[in-house]
């Protein structure tokens, strides 16, 4: 069984004393150790190449280097290390323990190390294999960016709800100054706005985002050149920045901010934990407030805050903001209808393209304030976004009633169609015309309507026609709603209007001849 191996101090004393001439019984005994112990450390010295003074002035980690090797080139100590992989991730388990590791190796080889020996061994290897170089940072270089594990709350006023709040640290790689924010959730949108509004408070803008591999930013790890989310990538080029991700499974990669969200725990999380918030606005506020003084806080035996080195080495290297905030963006591939219109489908509102496009596959940018479609690299289209569901943002000159299209699809065609049914869908028609300003975003809703017939039969249409204008409600959705519910079959409440009321707005088909 190979021996205990001892501290490199004590090892020095048995050198320095068998140098000296003193007896191994003597150095035994005057050192508190087994006499095959020294004499082992004295066959150490003999074997190597180096005399006793140049072996005492070798630090601590070369000697253990030189003297260790009895223990840890030990054949069954290697049997054990070769194991110690599969404990540690054994140990994340639910349950299992370091005992019960201990009590299985045993079972597998019984003349195996003692438990005190086992776990010495073994943590050991751990501090060992952890071991990390430690990183210097630069000022305005990087900004770290995670999510705390835990989340906060607040209570929706008028349900009583507790809502669940995301909590999103950042530091910066110098200064550590922190920024922390409470987001919904951890979605592009959201992330984008919280990473964006960190900046804002820093005043300036690094050269990389350092974020953990979170959805929002990285849609596949890589340790080599992980794909970053596009919204994230396109907030990055706004500002001017790199996205340069936290490798998976490299802790010292995100190390500092993990301990800032440890420090956010014990001065933000701990202090609002008895408060009772009825808003986002409010928690949020709450957090800023306890935030100042946590980075006015002297580091741990410095004279100094965060706040200080910040303001007097990295404040003046960080790159200015971009003049506009960030507008977050996606975007959909459609198709240009016959109408001359796309269709965002998040909203389920219509905007209008040039008619030459038609029938062409585009792409259509949206942000929260700004529609766009593009079609070979080109923008086509620009619009004030609308979140108005079914209907329809028009620009004019999109929409030429000269164009050819309007030879299929036109006003007077849908008339005499409504006629061919009945006159109170010919008179349905024309209420829809007159209440949209250009005929051609009319077209979709008559040809809804009109279709109706074919599905539901020209009876139920009628009827449904003839209640729409006795409510003067016109509209596909009005129709298809009424046919639903069966309402066309319910008597109205009093004679049926069987004419539209005259008026001046009333165009009637010879207007659109």
């Amino acid at each position: 069984m190979a021996a205990k191996m001892i501290e490199m101090s004590k090892v020095k004393h048995v050198i320095r004393m068998y140098d000296s001439g003193v007896p191994k019984k003597e150095i035994a005994k005057r050192l508190g150790i087994s006499k095959n112990t020294v004499k082992q450390y004295i066959r150490k010295v003999l074997e190597n190449n180096l005399s006793p003074p140049e072996l005492l002035d070798k630090e601590t980690p070369e000697l253990e280097g030189i003297f260790g090797s009895s223990v840890y080139q030990d054949l069954k100590y290697l049997q054990l290390e070769s194991q110690f992989p599969y404990f540690e991730k054994e140990l994340r388990r639910t349950g299992v323990t370091r005992q019960r590791l201990w009590h299985e190796y045993k079972a597998r080889q019984p003349d195996g190390y003692s438990y005190s020996r086992f776990s010495f061994h073994f943590a050991r290897w751990q501090k060992t294999s952890r071991a990390s170089m430690h990183m210097e940072h630069d000022p305005a270089d990087k900004l770290f960016i995670d999510f705390a594990g835990k989340k906060l709350s607040y209570v929706e006023r008028t349900t009583g709800e507790i809502i669940p709040v995301e909590v999103l640290v950042t530091c910066l790689g110098y200064s550590q100054l922190i920024y922390v924010e409470g987001l919904r959730d951890q979605k592009g949108e959201n992330f984008v706005a919280g990473c964006e509004n960190a900046l804002h408070y820093y005043g300036g803008v690094t050269k990389a985002l350092v974020p953990d591999n979170l959805k929002s930013a990285v849609t596949q790890a890589s340790r080599y050149e992980p794909t970053i989310n596009e919204m994230y990538r396109e907030f990055a080029n706004h500002y001017g920045m790199v996205v340069y991700p936290a490798r998976s499974r490299k802790p010292q990669d995100k190390s500092l901010v993990e301990k800032t969200v440890s420090i956010v725990y014990n001065n933000i999380y701990a202090v609002l934990r008895n408060r009772v918030f009825y808003s986002l606005e409010e928690l949020n506020q709450a957090i800023w407030d306890l935030l100042d003084e946590v980075n006015q806080m002297n580091f741990q035996g410095k004279p100094y805050s965060r706040r200080d080195l910040f303001e007097q080495q990295e404040r003046q290297l960080l790159l200015p903001l971009h003049h506009d905030r960030f507008e977050v963006k996606e975007s959909v591939r459609v198709t240009v209808m016959k109408n001359s219109y796309v269709l965002l489908g998040r909203d389920k509102h219509y905007y209008s393209v040039p008619f030459r496009h038609i029938g062409k596959r585009v792409k259509l940018v949206y942000g929260y304030r700004t529609v766009s479609i593009y079609s070979g690299g080109e923008r086509i289209a620009f619009h004030l976004r609308d979140t108005r569901p079914y209907q329809y943002t028009t620009h004019p000159e999109h929409l030429p009633s000269s164009h050819r299209f309007v030879a299929d699809w036109s006003p007077e065609k849908f008339l005499k169609w409504g006629a061919a049914i009945d006159k109170d869908v010919q008179m349905y028609i024309q209420g829809i015309f007159d209440r949209n300003t250009y005929p051609e975003t009319a077209y979709r809703s008559c040809m809804g309507v009109l279709a109706l017939a074919k599905k539901k039969g020209n009876d139920r249409l009628i009827a449904a026609c003839r209640r729409g204008l006795y409510y003067h409600s016109f509209g596909y959705r009005i129709i298809d709603n009424i046919l639903k519910k069966e309402l066309d079959k319910q008597p109205l409440e009093g004679a049926v209007q069987h004419k539209l009321p005259l008026h001046e707005n009333l165009r009637g088909a010879d207007y659109y001849q």
